[in-house]
């Protein structure tokens, strides 16, 4: 019995066995999909089996998951265009900072890596105070701190006295490139000093020197610039002195100057302690320029104390526009009714300055007109200039008078601007603004204008005064003139002979030709 039925048991199939056994055991549950890619996906099943469908453009992937992963699905949202927080490849790129670098000939050419150095923004932001005159609490506002913050959060904003210290050494540092350079110099050098003081009653000098350097550029810089003691010539010649031995300068032609009687002593005491030195031209006997640009300053300034009524009055008519802001407005629309196309503004004159009077007279006579017309429509401007001084409005012969005036004091003023230029050699241009200035003041001496030409005879006696005696000169203005191969030593005797006697001239020819450079 027992083998029959081993019998039936044994005719089971094996199929049908296995299939039984795997229907006894549970379904196995579904895992659910990890990644955070499938928040952008949808799952499609398709003809040709699972599909991943981009919820913003529609492309389609497979998604199998034992032959498809999600890295091409990761891929793709990284470059999809229409996925609204995705940015552009090149926005997301790391920005690499690079800069020129300068070739000799000034061009530009090929890149450099820029490197974070903060030592570098130190030095960069005490050169910007420097160059831009920013006070050293500049660092400490607001403003300032929250643009570098934005600009390179890593760089920490010094203090001022810590930017007071960093200026001090960019300092200390362009002195010694600048000591470096005018001891590998071979040409000597000039001074130009000047002294004032200020509101607080501090006196002050500055030392520049100008020098050609090697490359035939010609070179300025600012020396020194300190509180004096007095305006006394010997304490300025002291501190000159201390100056020149601190730049380990001892190769000094001239000092420029100005008229100051303090300056002759100042002079005298650098002449005996250069010559001291073994460092002197012909016993500094060039060494005393007088500062061209001061006598000029000084001659129109004594001309100008006889002022006629006519610049008064125009004077009077500035300072009445000038003194309110509805008269301003007033003058303003007076203009544009005149049709005056003009941007310069009306401008008082100081006393002490000849050359702001200038000024003044040259801007009023562009708006001749508009101050016809103002008092035209404002009865006030005739009533106070007739009460003030007695004066009055300007007339038509006041303007024709201010306007010869001001065509006399244009000589002198692009005469100063000429002489006084620092970047470009003007040593040769001395003698010739000199000659122009004794042949203009010959020629108003005699002219009919009564007013005129007393002012070019108290000219012409300041002049006199200072370039009078060719003799007591310093003899660069002429030999300047005379190494200018456009003029030579005969130009020059001639010129002489047109501005001074013969006699004067012919001493001052023969004391050029004793100096053997220009036989």
């Amino acid at each position: 019995m027992s083998t029959n039925m081993d019998n039936v048991e044994g005719n089971v199939p094996i199929e049908e066995h296995e299939s039984d056994n795997e229907k006894s055991k549970p379904k196995r549950k579904r895992m659910k999909d990890r990644s955070e890619v499938w928040e952008h996906f949808i799952k499609e099943e398709t003809h040709t089996g699972m599909e991943a469908r981009c919820k913003y453009c529609g492309m389609r992937y497979k998604c199998g998951t034992k032959r498809n992963g999600t890295s091409p699905l990761w891929a793709h949202i990284n470059r999809c265009r229409k996925y609204p927080y995705n940015t552009p490849k090149e926005s997301k790129q790391s920005l690499l900072s690079f800069k020129s670098n300068k070739i000799e000939s000034g061009c530009t050419s090929g890149l450099s890596y820029v490197k974070y150095d903060p030592t570098v923004i130190r030095k960069a932001l005490s050169e910007m105070v420097i160059v831009d005159e920013l006070p050293f609490k500049f660092v400490e506002g607001v403003g300032f701190k929250q643009f570098c913050n934005v600009m390179e959060p890593r760089f920490h904003v010094p203090s001022r006295i810590t930017v007071a210290k960093d200026c001090y050494e960019t300092f200390l540092t362009q002195k010694r490139k600048l000591k470096l350079v005018l001891k590998k110099c071979n040409s000597r050098v000039s001074l130009t000093t000047d002294t004032w003081t200020s509101i607080q009653q501090i006196n002050y000098m500055c030392l520049t020197v100008h020098f050609v350097d090697n490359d035939w550029n010609l070179q300025k810089r600012i020396l020194n610039f300190c509180p004096i003691s007095s305006h006394k010539g010997e304490e300025i010649g002291k501190e000159i002195e201390k100056c020149l031995l601190d730049w380990e300068l001892e190769k000094v032609f001239c000092i420029n100057v100005d008229n100051a009687s303090s300056n002759d002593t100042a002079i005298g005491y650098m002449r005996r302690k250069i010559n001291g030195w073994k460092a002197g031209v012909l016993k500094g006997r060039f060494l005393h320029m007088r500062c061209v640009a001061h006598i000029v300053n000084l001659v129109v300034s004594d001309g100008l104390k006889i002022v006629n009524e006519s610049i008064t009055r125009v004077r009077q008519a500035v300072r009445f526009i000038k003194q309110s802001p509805s008269r301003l407005v007033r003058f303003k629309k007076c203009v544009v009714e005149e049709k005056i196309n003009s941007k310069k503004l009306l401008c008082l004159d100081v006393p002490t300055r000849w050359n702001s009077t200038f000024l003044m007279l040259d801007v009023a006579l562009v708006f001749e007109y508009a101050f016809e017309r103002y008092s035209e429509e404002d009865p006030h401007y005739v009533i106070e200039l007739n009460e003030r001084e007695g004066k009055g409005c300007p007339t038509s012969e006041d303007w024709e008078t201010v306007r010869r005036f001001s065509e006399f004091l244009q000589v002198f003023y692009d005469l100063t601007l000429r002489v006084s230029g620092s970047l470009h050699v003007t040593s040769n241009l001395f003698f010739h603004e000199l000659v122009s200035v004794a042949v203009l003041l010959k020629d108003l001496m005699t002219n009919d204008d009564v007013e005129m030409c007393l002012m070019a005879t108290k000219m012409k006696e300041k002049y006199d005064k200072y370039w009078g005696d060719p003799e007591k000169m310093n003899m660069l203005i002429f030999i300047a003139v005379v190494l200018d191969p456009r003029y030579k030593l005969d130009y020059v005797e001639w010129m002489l002979i047109e501005i001074y006697d013969s006699k004067h001239a012919f001493v001052l020819v023969n004391n050029l030709k004793e100096f053997e450079c220009i036989v």
